[in-house]
């Protein structure tokens, strides 16, 4: 049955310990996410009848995603009428958005998404987490390994040092996202495992190289948490509780991945597209929560996304003032994944709920915050979705 007009809505937003090398299993910390997510959205399991992930359960690289779809599914007794779990998705936020689908088709009513990782732990603990052997390879990898880029610090770097050659970004613009991010790390209670003292300008600049632009703090690092969400149908809302937070747009793009890559990353068609499915504009948004496992994936969304012109996104950050939490398009508030850990692109959205329903504390911006854009992805692969307060 087709359910035309309704409309897709986060409901319930809950994120377990964060934490690097945590002892508590991957599968726990997975259910302290889902549990607090489903009562915050005032619902109770028995409710549930989907779930929705992103990649899916992987053994390689270890950690990265140690929890399926049908691990919760199992652990929880979800009466599940739909559930999903894949790496081959636009990037990591598509699992919401193919969440949002489901219960604006109808096939769901109320849906579990959650991402969890726990790459940290796995790389402390070999003997329970073994590392891949050699042998052959397939699917993404197959493209970077031949040139020693298994790192996407190499391959992120290519389009950064096209920045700093054909449009003069230099070290000092991208030390001024991840000294934001560190700023608003240290009012993230949940970031105090990560980032404990504010990241300055000399130490950004004194760190040691790792991919030409990027040095040590313009890395995301490998942090263990789940994060989960309920996506719920709109004719749904009478059993909810909480402020529930509208999808009013999704979008994505794949590009390709071998090293006949298009000129842009995925994020300059990803942006474009975000607005097409809404009366939206920029100049509606309050804040922005930009995919940053490199200081330079904010700069290709902020262009991508419109805010700027292509070229233009290092003198939009330049200084620090213009993404501030009290700037004029406060970005990444949490502290995003350079300030409170690699929560791999759905901390974003839970911030987003978080400052949409005005429930942030410290880190809480100004006036009331109705709009937010929230990314996942970087190089080859990308997501956004639009999160309205209506």
């Amino acid at each position: 049955m087709t359910m035309a007009g309704v409309e897709a809505f986060i409901t319930g937003a809950g994120q377990s310990e964060v934490g690097i090398r945590l002892s508590r299993h991957p599968l726990l910390l997975t259910v302290d996410a889902i549990r607090e997510a489903v009562r915050d959205a005032g619902l109770t399991l028995d409710q549930i009848d989907g779930v929705f992930t992103y990649p899916g359960k992987m053994d390689t690289p270890p950690g990265f995603s140690p929890v399926s779809s049908i691990d919760v599914i199992e652990t929880l007794g979800i009466k599940a009428r739909w559930h999903y779990g894949g790496g081959e998705q636009p990037a990591q936020l598509s699992a919401i958005a193919a969440a949002a689908m489901a219960v604006r088709s109808g096939v769901c009513r109320h849906a579990i998404c959650f991402r969890t990782v726990y790459e940290a732990a796995a790389l402390s603990r070999p003997a329970e987490f073994p590392q891949p052997r050699g042998g052959e390879v397939g699917g993404a990898l197959q493209w970077l390994l031949p040139f020693g880029a298994l790192s996407a610090a190499c391959w992120t770097a290519i389009p950064a040092a096209r920045h700093v050659q054909r449009f003069g970004m230099t070290r000092e613009h991208l030390a001024a996202i991840a000294i934001n991010a560190s700023r608003n790390a240290l009012l993230n209670p949940q970031a105090s495992a990560i980032t404990r003292e504010e990241l300055t300008l000399d130490r950004y600049m004194a760190a040691r190289l790792i991919a030409t632009p990027f040095g040590l703090y313009d890395c995301d690092r490998f942090t263990d948490g789940s994060t989960a969400f309920i996506v719920s149908a709109g004719d749904a809302l009478d059993e909810i509780s909480a402020t529930p937070i509208r999808i009013a747009a999704m979008s994505g793009s794949v590009e390709r991945y071998s090293w006949d890559q298009a000129e842009w990353p995925a994020a300059y068609a990803a942006g474009p597209e975000l607005w097409q499915h809404t009366d939206y504009r920029t100049g509606d948004v309050d804040l922005v929560q930009l995919y940053d496992g490199f200081s330079f994936l904010p700069i290709t969304w902020l262009e991508g996304l419109g805010f700027c012109a292509k070229g233009e996104g290092h003198y939009f950050v330049e200084g620090g003032q213009r993404i501030a939490r009290d700037g004029e398009l406060p970005m990444n508030t949490a502290g995003g994944q350079l300030g409170a850990g690699r929560l791999h692109g759905f901390g974003f959205v839970h911030e987003s709920v978080i400052q949409l329903r005005g429930r942030a504390g410290a880190r809480q911006v100004g006036g009331k915050p109705r709009l937010a854009v929230a990314t996942s992805g970087g190089g080859p692969m990308a997501a956004a979705l639009l999160l309205a307060r209506d």
